[in-house]
Parts: structure tokens; C-alpha cells; sequence
């Protein structure tokens, strides 16, 4: 398997228009790595939830007013200008929303540290609004779902406006072992915003592209295998892939139901934090959610400690380290920096089962995606169209210069195949993938050396896009979190040439606030994230 070792603007026009040929950087005569862009200076660069909320506050800003600067960001940096096309669809209620929230602040009533904040969510994230849901497809451009997702139901409950849709990799990069992660037939190709003529990484690559080329506040992705924090490392920016069950999923269009979650990607581990609290909670259309009571918290700020390495028992994962000797250098750095923080490292904290599950992994998702999917798809308006995965296969083969003209759905094709969720054959690799990713993986490192936390690299730097190639991912750690359905965060640990790499702290199932407590600490004392200077390539 090649793909990860399996996997791993309506309002503003639109993204495909606007892209011209997916994929097309503009071409440069400086092979150093080419100046930064033209950007204009962005009045919000950089800024946190902290900072908007003090300026609303005091009335240096409005929800209004952020929208609109946000809005215009967009049009400047995405749809134009270094065009890095993390946008794929704008909510065109979202100045309503967010005039509707600066009343309730003048009545004096703010929900909480999301109160008008502009949120970009992921486009396979429902919203019962003026906003489509498609996965990327145009097999379903037609689609307004009939109701709010889970997550969106959280968010407005929150006070956060949602301000528009990311690009992803269509079918959240389920479609194709030859996929050029953040390309969608109905959105483009997504940039890489350091360096434009590299890949984003990872089914969220709109997402980490937005939240890093400062289009917006925070933003929502989604992960089955390494689609936040892939693109969170490839971007330069904090990506926390819960537990599943913590966030609900109701109403996010599927692959697996046993890895599915949503997940906050931010550029401090203080606004992942918060929005990681707005989102928990029992999604009554989602049985895993029952699973998190007593487990979730509201407020995973009341765990970031500056000083919370201190004492710490780190152990690294050598064995997903190797793939590449400078990815190897930035991360000693990183474990230098958590030894001097305090933190005891401990090495060679190896999960055993590294490479023993993968064909388990890629089974199990074969047979809940088309399980999962049709479930999806039945709940859809008739006069969507696609019913089943068998309906989408016909689709794309009958636009297949539209929706396959660099890549293929063999995925599609091998998971149209798979039986029911009753077979014997999907039930083994199931209860084997788990536990040689719990008990035999995670949980029996973790245990062996009596340690808080593991980590390892999230993955090497960003690739070129490559639309007839695909993908070139040479290494990472995602799959024992995933697969076993365990958290995962990761934080910009270093650059290589002028390119962003994370480091992943990961641990057993609801060890969420252990992970913040330490990523924040490594954060605190690291610094690492400097903003995106959207070069047209990677510094030489």
C-alpha cells in the first residue's frame, strides 16, 4: 500500500474558477527559495482568541468588523495575490451572524471565549445554512444538509461565526492511492502557504492552510489517519486529534466510524484548548460520545502550565524516527528543550507493533467507509443525487474529466466490494488492529517506562505537488493514535528550509488534558511559529 502506508467561495466566488489549473504556482526566476509575496500587512496576523476578545472588548473591534477583515484577507491571500486556496466556499450569512452576536454583547451577554470569533470548518462538516457540503466532490454541489452537524451545532451554541468552508482532500483522501493531498475536483489544489509550490498534507489541508496564512481565527478538521495533524505539522500551526468520542460526529460525512473525529487546528495550543472545549459533549446521534461522560471537560485551559514538563516522563518513540537525518536533528532540538523544561526523556520507548497492523487498518476502513458512507448518503435530500457509494463510482466515471483527471477511485472501487460490517474478516481486523495498537501498542509502551506521554516526529517536511505522482509522505506517527483511537497533538517543533515539522505528543484514551499540559510547556518554552512568508518554493 502506498497511501500513508495506506493513508496518511459561494459568498466570495468560486475556488475552482478562481484557481485557473489546479496545481499551477506561478513560476519564479530565484532559486533560493523565491521572495516572500506581496502580501499586504494584516491588521489581525497572528492574533490569538485572547487578543480579539480584549479588542472586542473594548471596542476596537466588533464580530462585524472581524468578519469583514477576515472576509478581505481571503480575497487577498487566497483568491488572489499568492492564491493559496484554502477556501472553498464562504458563508454569505456570515455578517448577519456575527451583527446578531455583537447585539447580544451590547445587552451584555457573551457565551464564552468564542463569543463572534470567526471559525473555518472543514467541507465535510454539516451546516443547515446557505452553505454546501460536498467532501470536495461535485457529485454533491447540490447539497445543503438538513441539519447541523454535531460540531456546528457547537460552535453556534459557542458564539463563533462560522465564517466559511476549507478545501480538503476530496473524499477526505479515501479515493485514491495516487491523491495529491488538498486537491478536490469541486475546490482545486491547495497550497502549502510557506512554501506555494509544496503540498499541505493530510485530508484537513484546507484547514491548517487557513488557520496558518492567518484566513481566519481557528479552524475545524477532520481525521481517520493523520488529516489533522498532518497538515498541522506540514502548516506550522497546533492540531489536536481527540479521542473518539469526544467530539460527536454526527453529520460529518464518513470513512470509519472506528477513527472518525473532528478536531481544532490553531497557531497557539491556547486556542486549541478552547476550542477543544466548545466541542465536547454527548452527541445523541453518536453512540461513542456516551463513552466521554465524566471524561470531558469544557475548559482544557485549566490544564496548560507553563511548567508543565517539569517532572514529566517523555518517552520517544525511535522507532518512527529515521525517515529523514534533518527531521532527526529538529527533534533532538525539541527533546533538548523539554530535558532543559524539566522533562525526564526517556529513549527507545518504542511501540513494539510499528508496522504489524497497517493491513488490518486499511481493511477495517474499506468496510465501514462504504458502511458508513451510504448511511450518510441515504439521509441526504433526494434531489442531492448520490445514494450510494455505488452511485458516486458511476458519477465520477461519467465525469471523470472533472473528477479524475490526475487520479483514480480504486479505494472506491476496492471498498464498493466489501460485505456487511457482519463478516468475520472485517470483525478480526478490527479487534486485531485495536489491540495491537492499544494494549500491545500505545498502552504497553506507556506502561513498560511509566510514562505521562510518547512522542515522535508528526512528519517530515512538506512535499512538492505532485498531480501526476501523487503524494510523496516518507514517514510519520499518526497511525498507533489513530488506529487505537487514542488523542494525538501536535506543536511546530522546527523548519527545514524554511518549512515547518511538529512533534506529537500522543497517549492512551482520554489523556487529553495530560497532552495539552505538556504541548503547551513545550510551546512555552520553544516558540517555534513564525508566520507563513508565501514563498513561491522552498528555501534552497
Amino acid at each position: 500500500m502506498k497511501r500513508r502506508d495506506f493513508l496518511q467561495f459561494g459568498a466570495l466566488g468560486g475556488a475552482a474558477a478562481l484557481t485557473g489549473l489546479p496545481g499551477c504556482v506561478p513560476a519564479t526566476k530565484d532559486e533560493r527559495g523565491g521572495a516572500p509575496s506581496a502580501v499586504p500587512p494584516f491588521e489581525l496576523d497572528e492574533k490569538t482568541i485572547a487578543d480579539l476578545q480584549r479588542g472586542m472588548e473594548s471596542g476596537e473591534y466588533t464580530a462585524r468588523s472581524l468578519v469583514e477583515k477576515y472576509l478581505a484577507r481571503i480575497e487577498a491571500v487566497d483568491k488572489g495575490g499568492p492564491r493559496v486556496n484554502a477556501i472553498i466556499e464562504g458563508n454569505p450569512d456570515a455578517l448577519e451572524i456575527a451583527d446578531a452576536l455583537d447585539r447580544e454583547r451590547r445587552e451584555g451577554r457573551v457565551r464564552g471565549p468564542l463569543h463572534g470569533i470567526p471559525v473555518v470548518i472543514k467541507d465535510n462538516i454539516d451546516t443547515a445554512d446557505r452553505m454546501h457540503t460536498t467532501a470536495g466532490s461535485l457529485a454533491l454541489a447540490a447539497s445543503i444538509a438538513p441539519r447541523d452537524s454535531y460540531v456546528a451545532q457547537k460552535l453556534r451554541e459557542a458564539g463563533a461565526v462560522l465564517l466559511a468552508k476549507a478545501n480538503l482532500s476530496e473524499w477526505a483522501n479515501f479515493r485514491s492511492n495516487r491523491s495529491s493531498s488538498g486537491w478536490s475536483g469541486r475546490g482545486g489544489q491547495t497550497r502549502n502557504p510557506y512554501a506555494l509550490n509544496r503540498n499541505p498534507c493530510g485530508s484537513s489541508s484546507g484547514s491548517g492552510a487557513a488557520v496558518s496564512a492567518n484566513l481566519c481565527a481557528v479552524a475545524i478538521g477532520t481525521e481517520t489517519d493523520g488529516s489533522v495533524v498532518c497538515p498541522s505539522s506540514a502548516c506550522g500551526v497546533v492540531g489536536v486529534k481527540p479521542t473518539v468520542g469526544l467530539v460527536g460526529r454526527s453529520g460529518i460525512i464518513p470513512i470509519s466510524h472506528s477513527q472518525d473525529t473532528a478536531g481544532p487546528m490553531a497557531r497557539t495550543v491556547t486556542d486549541a484548548a478552547i476550542l477543544l472545549g466548545a466541542l465536547t459533549g454527548v452527541d445523541p446521534r453518536d453512540d461513542a460520545t456516551e463513552a466521554a461522560r465524566g471524561r470531558a471537560f469544557t475548559d482544557y485551559t485549566q490544564f496548560l502550565d507553563p511548567a508543565g514538563l517539569k517532572g514529566a516522563r517523555i518517552g520517544i518513540v525511535r522507532n518512527f524516527f529515521g525517515f529523514h537525518d534533518r527531521v532527526d536533528a529538529v527533534m533532538e532540538a525539541a527533546l533538548a528543550a523539554m530535558r532543559d523544561a524539566g522533562a525526564e526523556v526517556i529513549d527507545e520507548a518504542n511501540i513494539e507493533t510499528k508496522g504489524k497492523y497497517g493491513g488490518d487498518e486499511y481493511e477495517v476502513l474499506l468496510y465501514e467507509f462504504k458502511a458508513d458512507l451510504n448511511a450518510y448518503l441515504a439521509g441526504l435530500a433526494p434531489e442531492v443525487g448520490p445514494r450510494t457509494l455505488a452511485d458516486l463510482i458511476a458519477f465520477n466515471e461519467a465525469h471523470a474529466d472533472e473528477e479524475m483527471p490526475y487520479f483514480g477511485q480504486e479505494i472506491f472501487l476496492a471498498a464498493q466490494e466489501k460485505g456487511p460490517l457482519t463478516d468475520q474478516k472485517y470483525l478480526d481486523a478490527l479487534a486485531r488492529s485495536r489491540r495491537l495498537t492499544r494494549e500491545e501498542g500505545i498502552d504497553a509502551a506507556l506502561k513498560k517506562h511509566n510514562l505521562d506521554a510518547l512522542v515522535a516526529p508528526t512528519g517530515g517536511a512538506a512535499w512538492p505537488i505532485d498531480l501526476i505522482n501523487g503524494d510523496h509522505f516518507v514517514g510519520g506517527s499518526s497511525s498507533p493514535a489513530a488506529v487505537a483511537g487514542y488523542p494525538n497533538v501536535t506543536v511546530p517543533a522546527g523548519f527545514l528550509f524554511g518549512l515547518p515539522v511538529g512533534i506529537s505528543f500522543f497517549a492512551s484514551a482520554w489523556s487529553e488534558p495530560t497532552l495539552l499540559k505538556l504541548a503547551f510547556a513545550f510551546e512555552q518554552a520553544t516558540k517555534v511559529r513564525r508566520a507563513p512568508a508565501f514563498r513561491s518554493h522552498a528555501a534552497l
